[in-house]
Order: structure tokens, then sequence, then C-alpha cells
């Protein structure tokens, strides 16, 4: 393999530096738009190759001593090295670009992004896995397992559920180890992160409206919420356990699904057919529609539904901007991008969560 002197020009979605020889892309884990760098070309494909760190041979400023003694072998984080003000610069950043080469959206109606309290000891919980006595994360690009005995993400609680479990010489597996002992269904994994992206949702959604339906609300954690500002609420997930855990304290004016996002929205017979709701509103400015799908985005059919659906006020709640940025080019057809905030929920990795704000065209209001 050959080693080459490359400058990085810009850090990619995923966390790697992008430079360019001869006019092709390589990409560089661990470094910082603007250095200069001697690494290693360990792939080569016909559009970009992959490297892998030498040295560093002139430094950002903002490069910063990494906290965990894994990183650069854990595939958990990607930017220990780079300053916290300037990871939240990169994933700004990173959120505009998607859009723009994605989306097609050239002058997106970007917020600052919101930054986590705590840009260490956040996580409330962490998966390990277990192999012969081997109990930890697995490498990076690779499927073998690295011995850890401490994750410095990872908040108290949970590093004191690692110990223990390390204690009990685990069985070959997976375990989650979590903060508390909550109902085990899906919930954010950065509680103050989490708290701030349900305020925004409940400050994006003007009072007084008629119906809300939340898709893939997990325990109704956007539902619950914004509970007096709607007559009627309806949640849909295909999570029965998280599905139980919403209808537990739910009020009269709640009611929650276990079932597929698309088959709901898409059938004749479905819930808005049985509740007739969205049916009896005539005009669709009092419906409102939270999404908050998986990486994977939204399918072509949940986009058409939410086409037809024609809600008043869409909020797309996001965990992959590519994905995002595709499924918000079909939909600006008939709604406009009031705002898009990107939020730090996973300091220190290359994830980041983004909330899309959309209304309703004005010209295609009502029928």
């Amino acid at each position: 393999m050959r080693v080459v002197d490359l400058k990085i020009e810009d850090v990619a979605f995923g966390g790697k530096g992008v430079a360019r020889e001869k006019g092709k892309a390589v990409f560089v884990p661990y470094t910082i738009e603007g250095e200069t760098v001697s690494a290693e070309i360990v792939r080569e494909k016909k559009q970009f190759a992959e490297a892998e760190l030498v040295e560093v041979k002139q430094s950002s400023p903002d490069r910063v001593e990494p906290q965990c003694p894994y990183f650069g072998r854990c595939g958990g984080c990607a930017y220990q090295h780079i300053s916290y003000e300037h990871q939240l610069a990169i994933k700004w950043r990173q959120v505009r670009d998607a859009l723009q080469r994605i989306g097609k959206l050239k002058d997106a109606p970007m917020r600052p992004i919101i930054p986590s309290p705590k840009q260490y000891a956040y996580r409330n919980r962490i998966t390990v896995h277990a192999q012969e006595g081997v109990i930890g994360f697995f490498r990076r690009d690779s499927h073998q397992l690295i011995d850890i005995e401490h994750c410095p993400i990872s908040g108290d609680e949970v590093n004191r559920a690692l110990a223990e479990l390390r204690a009990q010489n685990p069985r070959d597996g997976h375990y989650t180890l979590r903060a508390t002992s909550e109902p085990r269904v899906f919930s954010q994994t950065n509680d103050a992160v989490a708290n701030a992206l349900r305020d925004l949702v409940v400050d994006l959604v003007p009072p007084n409206q008629q119906l809300l339906i939340d898709a893939y609300c997990g325990a109704g954690f956007f539902a619950k919420a914004l509970l007096d500002k709607f007559e009627r609420v309806i949640g849909i997930d295909w999570d029965k356990f998280a599905i139980a855990a919403a209808r537990e304290n739910a009020t009269e004016k709640e009611t929650y699904i276990a079932g597929d996002v698309e088959t709901e929205l898409t059938r004749s017979d479905g819930f808005l057919a049985v509740e007739g709701e969205a049916r009896r509103l005539g005009s669709r400015r009092s419906l409102t529609l939270i999404m908050d799908p998986p990486a994977t985005g939204l399918s072509q059919n949940v986009r058409k539904a939410i086409i037809d659906l024609a809600p008043q006020t869409l909020i797309y709640v996001s965990c992959n901007p590519p994905t995002l940025a595709r499924d918000l080019r079909e939909l600006q057809d008939k709604f406009i991008i009031d705002s898009v905030t990107p939020l730090d929920m996973f300091p220190q990795t290359a994830e980041i969560e983004v909330v899309a704000h959309l209304q309703l065209m004005p010209s295609k209001h009502g029928r």
C-alpha cells in the first residue's frame, strides 16, 4: 500500500476527512479540514479511495486530545479529536450540504444547531457485546470486538452497569445497559437534548388544533407533550411494547395503534376511515402530522400518503440528514419548508438529529 501526503478539504457526513489526489476523493478518518496529513491508501475504488491516517503534518487549531483511551480503535466515536464548538459547526454544515446536494434546496432555512449541555457522560444506555470473554464494542470498520472497561460518553450509572456485567463473566451475546429501569421501549439516548427536541417540537405547533397524527410515536414522547394543543391525538408505531406503554396513562382524547405506519396511513379501512377524523375535517387546516422515522427515512408510499393527507403542519424528525434531504425534495412541491434545526444528540460521534418544520402551501388548503 502506498503512503501519500494530502490536504484535507472537508469532513464528510459519517466523520471522515475528504482530500483529493489526482481528482479522486480520498477519505481519511480522524482528520479536520485545513490539515495536511500523511495517509496510507488501504482501499482504492474507481470513484474514491479509503486511507488510514499515518501522521498529522500540519494540525488544525481545532484539534484536541481525545478523552477516551479507545478512541481511534472503537467504532463508536468519530470526533473526539475535534473541539466541541467545531464539531457543532461541522454537523451544521453537513446538514446544509445534504439539503443542497440531495434535496436540491439552495437556501434551506437553517437555524443554529442546538448543542448538548454535556459533551461526555451523556448516554443513558449502551449495547455491548460479549464474545469469548471480551466485553465491549466493535472495532471501527470490523466485526472484531474491543474490550471496554469504561465508556467516557456514557453516564455513571451505565458505566456501573458495565462494571457489574464484566464481573459476571456473561455468556456470549448482546447486552443493553441502561441508566434507569424504565420500560424497555425506544427512547432518546441523551436526556437533556431529548428534552430540547421535545420543547422545540411543542413550540413549532400552534395552539387550538383539532387532530394530531404522531407517526412512529414510540411511547408517545411527542404526543403526550402536545395534548393541551389538540382535541384528538392518534399515535402509530409498529412496536407493540411502546404502544402498550403509551396506552397505560392515555386520556380519552388519545388513540394509539400498534401497526405499520405505511399501512395505517394508506389503507382505506384504516384508522383515518374508522375514526373519520380527517374525513370530517373538510379543511385540513387543523391537521398536524409528526413523522419520526428510522434512519431509512420515509418510503415512497408514506411520502405519497403525506401529500394526499395535506396536513397544515408537518414536523419531520430525522436521525439521518441524507434521507431527510431526499424526502424533503419530494415534499417541497406541496409544502413550504419553514425551518430546519439540527440538534447534537450524540456529541463526539458523527450522528446528527434534525427537525424540519413544513407548512402546507396556501394555495393547497382545503379542497
